[in-house]
């Protein structure tokens, strides 16, 4: 008797569900401040740009011309003014320096202290994760043993799929387990 249909997309929405837990772990540490600069950090700055509130990326070139410094150049120079007064309003923690054709921001070195703060933060972002592919995992296994005692998969089959659902966990959890360690390299390197 073949694997139930069903019983085989549980696992499949499980493993889609555990990538996308991987995607935004990368793009929850990507905003993660580190000493560097990232043109990620300003991913949430929105702009007034004729009416309307846009992302900052869709009205100036973002670039890192050194380690710590950041470039915004606007595509309209009429925008410079709207693009200082939204970085000014975010949270970033680095003022703007306009010069009238670019605005640059300069990260601050980070003190030792600070490191080990943002490492703890990374850790536990990590860690929340982690839990959340095990509920992922616990929900999986759930709705298989369901379909065992309602045999609609025998208990041959149950067993290969919780061992597949095991793998596919063990592979998500290391993969966080990766990026938390680059993660704290990254921040720990001065």
């Amino acid at each position: 008797m073949p694997i139930n249909e069903a019983v085989n997309a549980v696992v499949s929405r499980m493993e889609e569900s555990m990538k996308e837990r991987l995607s935004k772990l990368a793009k929850e540490y990507s905003v993660l401040r580190t000493g560097r600069a990232n043109p990620a950090v300003l991913e949430s700055v929105k702009v007034e740009y004729y009416g309307q509130s846009v992302p900052l990326k869709q009205v100036a070139a973002i670039s890192v011309p050194e380690a710590r410094v950041l470039e915004i150049r606007p595509w309209d120079p009429t925008a410079l003014a709207e693009i200082d007064k939204a970085i000014q309003k975010s949270d970033l923690g680095v003022p703007p320096q306009n010069d009238g054709k670019i605005i640059r921001l300069i990260m601050p070195s980070m003190t030792e202290e600070r490191r080990k703060d943002l490492v703890k933060v990374a850790k536990r972002i990590g860690e929340d994760f982690r839990v959340a592919v095990r509920n992922d995992r616990h929900d999986a296994l759930e709705k298989i043993k369901k379909a065992e005692k309602a045999k609609e998969i025998t208990e041959d089959d149950a067993r290969t799929l919780e061992a597949r659902v095991q793998k596919i966990t063990d592979a998500c959890i290391k993969d966080i387990d990766q990026e938390v360690s680059r993660k704290e390299k990254e921040i720990v390197t001065v």
